[in-house]
């Protein structure tokens, strides 16, 4: 595969994030495909608007779609790169959806544009039971961009992205490659900034980590302070901007559980490199370039996030609750703090507030999880086909097995 080549990239699924990937790789000179349970939905041409935080229409990206499908067969074989843009509690059902279809002749690039939960597990997975020898894994930390869908399958809205962006590459010689294809062309190229740094593994991507802290810690503080439930639907507060001091001690007590194990495992393997593997604000401030010290601030003051409300559902007398099916939970519980605590429950360590609040979710979802302080591995809330990815579902065993 050399450089100068324009490839064929199918999308997979029509996330927030493809409404800007297809506008920008198409820009570039690439084809691009996409596959969708929802065909007739999305136009050819698709339009990426840049906006400032006032709602000023800045800059306007115009992308075509090649084909759009709902089968794997029409827009996958001929792929150079896949890219999945969904909920991460697709991702595994995704990629054995298309694993099938893979061309195992050539090289093929199956990546994340949001690389919570192990995604090398993942791909490792359908590699493995298919034989696809050649296939280069990659996954970016965060979403690179602030982006919403104003009009799904037509049109998206970015509010710039990133300074620093960060990515893990299967095998880790394909990076160069990868950047000059594929990554300087969804952020550099068109927004002037976004250089993407390459973690010498995934395990730091797993560990660095937002919305599996935000989110949960959001929805029990609210469940904490509120009961998880409201008569009218003008009385739900908002996610950020009616942020308060106690979902912000959650998300701090969440993110100290979690510097326990990351510092358990950079002691354990002191020659790996983990420069990536981040706290919360350390994160931040990589990625933004920002001075932010005040969790609670940082929320409150967002314009970008402001307007955004819990995922909540009506009940049948009329209240509004959680919506417990919401990706903040089958995300960010079941692909995110369930593996971090078998993580914890390997390393023998302490991790109160993840405990605490994968009990409550067990709870509101009328699962069994956890037990006490022990991870119910073999639960079928955890093991059925596609519930979690916590390691034992990928017959990972050990801390050791997991290290990349």
């Amino acid at each position: 595969m050399t450089v100068q080549e324009k490839k064929v990239v199918t999308i997979v699924g029509g996330g927030s994030s493809a409404h800007v990937l297809i506008p920008f790789l198409s820009g570039a000179g690439h084809t691009v495909n996409i596959l969708t349970r929802r065909p007739k939905e999305w136009s050819h041409k698709v339009s990426l608007q840049m906006q400032s935080i006032h709602g000023e229409v800045k800059d306007v990206f115009n992308g075509y779609l090649t084909r759009i499908s709902d089968k794997p067969a029409e827009v996958i074989p001929q792929a150079d790169f896949i890219v999945l843009c969904m909920p991460v509690c697709k991702y595994r059902i995704a990629l054995h959806r298309i694993a099938p279809h893979v061309d195992k002749n050539k090289d093929v690039f199956i990546g994340a544009i949001y690389g919570q939960a192990g995604f090398n597990w993942m791909v490792n997975e359908i590699k493995k039971n298919l034989g696809l020898s050649k296939v280069i894994t990659f996954a970016v930390g965060l979403i690179p961009w602030i982006c919403r869908t104003i009009s799904y399958g037509k049109v998206g809205v970015t509010y710039g992205c990133k300074e620093v962006n960060v990515v893990a590459v299967s095998p880790s010689r394909y990076f160069d490659i990868l950047n000059d294809i594929f990554l300087k062309n969804i952020c550099e190229r068109w927004l002037k900034t976004g250089a993407f740094r390459q973690s010498e593994n995934f395990l730091s991507l797993t560990l660095s980590v937002d919305n599996q802290i935000i989110h949960p810690s959001r929805c029990y503080g609210l469940f904490l302070k509120y009961g998880g439930k409201w008569t009218k639907k003008e009385d739900i507060p908002y996610f950020y901007r009616d942020y308060d001091q106690m979902s912000a001690g959650l998300l701090q007590m969440l993110d100290t559980d979690y510097s326990k194990i990351r510092d358990a495992i950079k002691a354990k393997y002191p020659q790996k490199d983990f420069t990536y593997m981040l706290d919360y604000l350390a994160l931040e401030r990589l990625s933004y370039h920002s001075e932010n010290t005040d969790i609670c601030e940082s929320f409150k003051t967002s314009q970008t996030l402001g307007a955004i409300k819990p995922a909540t559902v009506q009940q049948r007398n009329g209240e509004w609750i959680i919506n417990t099916n919401h990706r903040f939970f089958t995300d960010d519980i079941h692909y995110g703090l369930c593996i971090t605590k078998w993580m914890a429950d390997q390393l023998g360590l302490a991790v109160p507030t993840i405990n605490r609040i994968i009990d409550w979710a067990q709870g509101v979802r009328g699962e069994k999880i956890i037990e006490g302080d022990k991870l119910l591995i073999d639960s079928d809330s955890l093991k059925k086909k596609f519930k979690s990815g916590i390691p034992p579902v990928y017959n990972l065993n050990s801390i050791d097995e997991i290290v990349d």
